[in-house]
């Protein structure tokens, strides 16, 4: 049966690196996050789609559709700012953890 030796240095080599790939994966989740649900065809669609129903209730005179319109417009503006900001996290937790790990190798050498 085949044991591997693992010293101290080669345990702490291998967290540092794990630690690194956590980071970059998740700075690439978080990019992806920006790039796709920020601007997603969905919510452009249904952006344009309320603020025809806006138009078409102030024509008509119904002040129901346009405020319930309204509304819709401000929970699909909140939603992108939630999408967008998650993602900001993302970025930002991986390129700290990468730079973490970054330092840990230089700190074990």
């Amino acid at each position: 049966m085949n044991t591997v030796n693992l010293d101290i240095f080669d345990l702490k080599l291998l967290m540092v690196i794990g630690l690194f790939l956590l980071g970059a994966i998740t700075l690439l989740i978080g990019i992806l996050l920006l790039v796709t649900r920020s601007a997603g065809k969905e919510v452009r669609a249904l952006t344009t789609q309320t603020a025809q129903l806006v138009k078409k209730g102030i024509a008509e005179d119904v002040a129901g559709l346009v405020g319930n319109a309204s509304n819709l417009l401000s929970a699909t503006n909140d939603l992108v700012r939630t999408s967008a900001g998650i993602g900001v996290f993302l970025a930002i937790l991986g390129f700290l953890l990468m730079t973490a790990a970054t330092w840990l190798v230089l700190k074990i050498s």
